[in-house]
């Protein structure tokens, strides 16, 4: 029987040779790697600055400090994503308050997040989820109209566009993941910032090394943390990030096909694209009725899928506990029928042939 996996990590003799040149030249930290890396994927998000890190949660954490976020402060952002996002506001002491999404492309709806601000909200957090980028005119026309910081979650959206500008150079940081099902990776735990502001980069810089500036050793200007991504993580990310738009490209082509064969079938729901968005396709995530029911008939096949995300946060245990409910009723519905399939840059030609042609008996039988 075949076996597809929804998501494969890309390796070759190129990154293998990357990270056994930093265990052999001895320096794992703090070193030219993460420095180069930095400046790559600066260049590659169109950014004036990058700052590495540790995960995607710590990328998020950092992003939030960096703007001053804490205790007594709101911060705005979908229920639709993983839980990192709430997480990380909670971790410094704000409130996550949940908006409602888009019901076609799964991302924050702006008016919903317009219509929760108050006199303590500090931030907004737009999710470019699945890799469809939110709508930042309206995000970032709301920040201002109201003096807020805008953080884009870009941890599933390397590489997506939104009006030609790519996702974590449209507000005033971004948070990007490195974690091994990415649409690149650093082989373990990883993440990055992007900012356009020296102020912010010189702060997440300090603050990821435990406080200190350049050249500073025992000397701490900020409180502090250890965030640092090493350089064995650093060299296997720079030579993934030269694949990043070949791979991106490949998803597209991927869910371009699934959207042509699946689109027209009764009782699916393929993802929309905005017609300003490039979507990067982290995950193809359609909409049954019967969520659980198809996911175990392709699992029979071979055929692994995903549900992202199952439970919203707002409905999370320990949110419960401490916020209370929010009625968020179209999150709670896309939840309840989601399923993703896989759309990584490997499948075949015969394996998404495979995939289609077992969702189409499926729905016919």
């Amino acid at each position: 029987m075949k076996k597809i996996n929804m998501a494969e990590m890309f390796t070759d003799d190129e990154v293998i040779s990357s990270a056994a040149s930093v265990l052999r030249g001895g320096h794992y930290i703090n070193g030219e790697e993460n420095r180069t890396f930095e400046k790559e994927f600066a260049e590659f998000c169109e950014t004036d600055y990058s700052v590495t890190v540790n995960s995607g949660t710590n990328a998020l954490i950092l992003a939030l400090a960096s703007l001053k976020v804490g205790p007594g402060d709101e911060v705005i952002m979908p229920s639709h994503t993983f839980i990192a996002t709430a997480n990380a506001a909670m971790f410094l002491g704000a409130k996550p308050v949940f908006a409602e999404i888009n019901e076609n492309n799964y991302t924050i709806d702006p008016e919903s997040a317009a219509s929760l601000v108050t006199e303590n909200t500090k931030a907004v957090i737009p999710v470019h989820l699945y890799g469809h980028p939110c709508d930042m005119d309206r995000i970032n026309k709301i920040a201002e109209e109201n003096d807020l910081k805008v953080i884009e979650d870009s941890c599933q959206a390397h590489g997506a566009e939104y009006k030609g500008r790519r996702a974590g150079s449209l507000g005033d940081i971004g948070a990007f993941s490195f974690f091994p099902s990415k649409n690149m990776t650093v082989a373990g735990d990883g993440g990055a910032l992007t900012t356009n502001s020296e102020e912010m980069y010189s702060y997440a810089s300090a603050i990821r090394n435990q406080g200190r500036r350049p050249g500073e050793k025992y000397h701490h200007s900020y409180q502090g943390m250890n965030l640092r991504l090493s350089e064995v993580h650093a060299a296997i990310g720079r030579v993934q990030l030269k694949h990043l738009d070949d791979w991106n490209n490949r998803r597209r082509d991927n869910a371009g096909y699934y959207t042509d064969v699946l689109g027209d079938i009764d009782g699916i729901i393929t993802p929309k694209e905005e017609k300003w968005a490039k979507a990067v396709y982290h995950q193809y995530v359609i909409r049954v009725d019967e969520r659980d029911s198809l996911a175990e008939f392709l699992k029979e096949r071979g055929i692994s899928t995903g549900v992202h995300y199952p439970v919203p946060a707002h409905l999370q245990p320990f949110i419960l506990e401490k916020y209370g409910k929010s009625e968020i009723g179209i999150t709670k519905k896309v939840c309840d029928e989601i399923l993703s399939i896989p759309v990584h840059p490997w499948l075949t030609g015969e394996e998404r042939e495979y995939i289609t042609d077992n969702i189409t008996e499926y729905f016919r039988k």
